[in-house]
């Protein structure tokens, strides 16, 4: 086996060679090599989040790769947790790859870093396990859109003039400035490690780096008055600083942060370098939970204390509540800031709308470019599409192999995936498109202190969603489905899916079950929670699709009707069905 050492800089797969006996198993071989051209560590297969990996160890990642080198088009490879298990002859129309990743009975972070030690599970983050991560565009149309609600609802439509005040530039958490400076505004970001800040600077999501925290909100301010955008850096604790801030009298119009607090072991405690971190996280795994722990606190106050002066503060999906929580911050009080799904970004959901992808697998920008050019054509009435594709256009850099992330919604998705299998199938396009999602997503995810918080029907904890969604990739012919159960330790159950285009029949055919029973099934879930939004949707009288859904009964909480009475709601139905 080659060394660790010379794999570090291990880039996807690019052109039309295959290594593989098909294009489905080459297409996912290039989307785990592209997990590791955007990865954190790739020395040690962690992607992003921390420690997020694609593979338990070297030799399972070696093991997938030449597994799938090997592949026949009518056998599956089965993953556990980053490792290759199994490969059993299934037929041609079955998932090239199932997995399941870090789904475990009565878990705690004890638990799991026990496991993880023993060598039989890995963190999969979201979309690391299932090799899906396309970089820090992965998430910067959420944080847009979030944006554009705050926006809306709160200043007239625009950000121009506005400040936010934020933390965490690792991972995803990187898009922040980005997506505030395409609203026009201005961001200022805090991160303990000035290496991952300069990373960041360099693939242009950061436009500079402040000497100190002054100098960060005098140029903040600066060009929120002259209305200029600005995407600013400045070194240090989140913690630490949202203080130094509120002391100094700073109120941003905006403040939430992406600090890795979903793992309290990723979480830097105040007073410590990156650094000294790292080593104490390794000499003293319980003291440094127990500090961690007591940043995160602070953090969490301190955002408390702005959203109480009227600052709109918000947790954006890290977990800080929870966690808080967990360490014993009494519950009226770590609650008291809102999420952001439930606050800002549910609507979107409920018309099956959420962060889908693309890869173009040749390398080629050129197929990412005309990719673009068509979703503006096809989907030109969409405003949403359409001012999103134009703005990610011009801001947004490649990075790995060219991809795009946008906020289709249900039928849309469909009907763009079918489209570029035919772009392909005419020559237009170099090579293959592979399309997945985040895990968050309409219909993919439970978590009761984040995607499926404060739910119409209460139904927060109910996991059968995301398994329904399992399930039905896996009928829909993907070529990877993946259940996961992670993020806040314990609480979030969620899918990942892949499915390619590459201008075959057979993949007109898989596209078209799996492109609408994914985000269908977000649909129903929101539709049978009591969101109009998404009745209308199933209903085929949405804005984006004329497509409906069949739904044999809709559920009420309060029904309590009984045999007799079927025929009537039977009658009821008739009108919401085909």
């Amino acid at each position: 086996m080659s060394k660790p050492e010379i794999l570090y800089s291990v880039k996807a797969g690019r052109g039309s060679t295959l290594r593989c006996k098909g294009w489905r198993q080459e297409s996912i071989l290039r989307m785990l090599e592209n997990n590791m051209e955007n990865a954190e560590k790739p020395e040690e297969l962690v992607i992003y989040g921390g420690i997020g990996k694609c593979a338990r160890n070297w030799e399972s990642y070696h093991a997938i790769v030449n597994s799938l080198m090997e592949l026949e088009e009518d056998e599956t490879l089965v993953v556990q947790s980053g490792m290759p298990v199994a490969v059993f002859k299934t037929h041609k129309y079955a998932p090239t790859v199932v997995m399941a990743t870090t789904n475990i009975m009565k878990p705690s972070w004890p638990v799991f870093y026990d496991l993880q030690d023993k060598n039989l599970t890995i963190f999969a983050q979201y979309t690391a396990a299932p090799w899906e991560y396309i970089g820090t565009q992965g998430v910067i149309q959420g944080t847009f859109e979030t944006l554009s609600a705050i926006a809306r609802l709160h200043y007239n439509d625009s950000l121009i003039g506005k400040i936010m005040l934020t933390a965490g530039a690792g991972g995803m958490g990187g898009n922040q400035t980005r997506a505030m400076t395409m609203h026009g505004g201005v961001c200022i970001l805090v991160d303990a490690n000035e290496t991952i800040i300069r990373r960041r600077m360099s693939v242009g999501y950061i436009d500079l780096l402040a000497d100190s925290l002054d100098h960060a909100i005098e140029l903040a301010k600066a060009h929120a008055a002259e209305g200029k955008s600005l995407g600013v850096a400045v070194v240090g604790n989140a913690a630490d600083v949202f203080e130094e801030a509120y002391a100094k009298g700073f109120m941003p119009d905006i403040l939430t942060s992406m600090t890795p607090a979903h793992d309290p072991l990723s979480y830097l405690p105040a007073g410590y370098t990156p650094e000294e971190a790292e080593e104490l996280r390794r000499s003293d795994r319980d003291l440094y939970l127990q500090l961690a722990r007591k940043t995160m606190i602070r953090e969490l106050r301190v955002t408390i204390q702005f959203f109480d002066k009227g600052v709109h503060a918000f947790e954006y999906g890290t977990s800080l509540r929870k966690e808080c929580r967990d360490a014993g911050m009494p519950e009226e009080e770590a609650m008291k800031i809102p999420g952001f799904v439930s606050e800002y970004i549910r609507p979107l959901f409920c018309e099956g709308r959420g962060p889908f992808r693309w890869t173009c697998l040749s390398g080629e920008k050129a197929d990412l470019e005309k990719i673009d050019s068509m979703v503006l054509e096809k989907f030109k009435d969409d405003l949403l599409v359409t001012r999103w594709i134009k703005l990610a256009r011009e801001h947004i850099p490649i990075e790995g192999l060219p991809a795009r992330i946008c906020y289709l919604g249900f039928g849309q998705r469909k009907e763009f995936a079918l489209e570029v299998n035919e772009m392909i199938k005419r020559g237009e396009l170099a090579g293959p498109v592979a399309f997945s999602r985040d895990n968050l997503d309409s219909g993919s995810i439970v978590n009761p202190t984040f995607e499926s918080e404060k739910m119409m029907d209460g139904g927060d904890l109910i996991s059968d969603w995301p398994m329904l969604n399992g399930l039905l990739n896996a009928v829909g012919m993907c070529d990877l489905i993946a259940i996961q159960a992670n993020y806040s330790m314990g609480e979030a159950v969620h899918t990942g899916v892949t499915m390619i285009a590459d201008g075959t029949e057979e993949a007109h055919m898989r596209l078209s079950v799996c492109m609408t029973v994914d985000s269908g099934i977000g649909v129903v879930r929101h539709a049978q929670a009591g969101y109009q939004i998404a009745k209308d949707v199933a209903n085929g009288q949405g804005e984006l699709t004329k497509e409906n859904i069949k739904i044999p009964l809709w559920w009420t909480p309060t029904a309590t009707f009984g045999p007799n009475d079927l025929k009537e709601k039977e009658a009821d139905n008739t009108s919401l069905s085909r």
